[in-house]
Parts: C-alpha cells; structure tokens; sequence
C-alpha cells in the first residue's frame, strides 16, 4: 500500500532580495530521509513560489520556518522551488536547499 502525498505551498519574500540568474537547478534525489530541489528562475515581484511534495502530514509550520530562515538567509528572490521530498529531517532540509543554490554561484 502506498502512502498519499501531501502538497504544501508558499510564497515568500526575502528582506533584501537577489535575484536567482539561472533558467534551472537540480539537486538531490528523492530517497529514504532525503529529498530533490528543482529551482527554476521566475519573474514573480521579488517573490519565491514553493511547492513540497511530501509524504509527511502535520509539518506545514515546520517547513514555512525553515523555508523562510533559507529565504531571509540567502536573500534568493524570483525563483520557483520544487521540493519533492522522503521523510527529511529540517536540518537536511537547510542542507539541501543551500547545497543546490551554492551549485549554481
């Protein structure tokens, strides 16, 4: 039996924004305790559009934290964030966000 998906979505802005210059980034594979990143530049007003595909339920306040430290921290703005993930801890979460945008500087 498989387990359902749950999808969670954001939109948020960092303090002082900088935008993301490449078309695409892919980092990571989804695997047990970890998870991909795809991020996609995009002209959104300076904004970051996030979606996670996870199977965890109950995590969506956990996941607007973290997001929003990597968002703030690294200043990344007009960018998409696909998030698949596979029962990520949130420090492997950081990690891996922060892995795929230094892959890409």
């Amino acid at each position: 039996m498989s387990k359902q998906l749950h999808e969670i979505t954001f939109e948020l802005k960092a303090q002082n924004p900088t935008d993301f210059v490449e078309d695409f980034a892919h980092f990571g594979v989804v695997g047990s305790g970890d998870m991909e990143v795809i991020i996609e530049q995009k002209n959104l007003d300076g904004a970051v559009k996030v979606k996670i595909v996870t199977p965890v339920t109950g995590y969506d306040e956990v996941w607007r934290r973290v997001l929003e430290r990597f968002v703030n921290d690294t200043g990344v703005a007009n960018a998409s964030l696909e998030i698949n993930d596979n029962n990520a801890t949130p420090v492997v979460v950081s990690l891996r966000l922060r892995q795929a945008l230094s892959e890409v500087d």
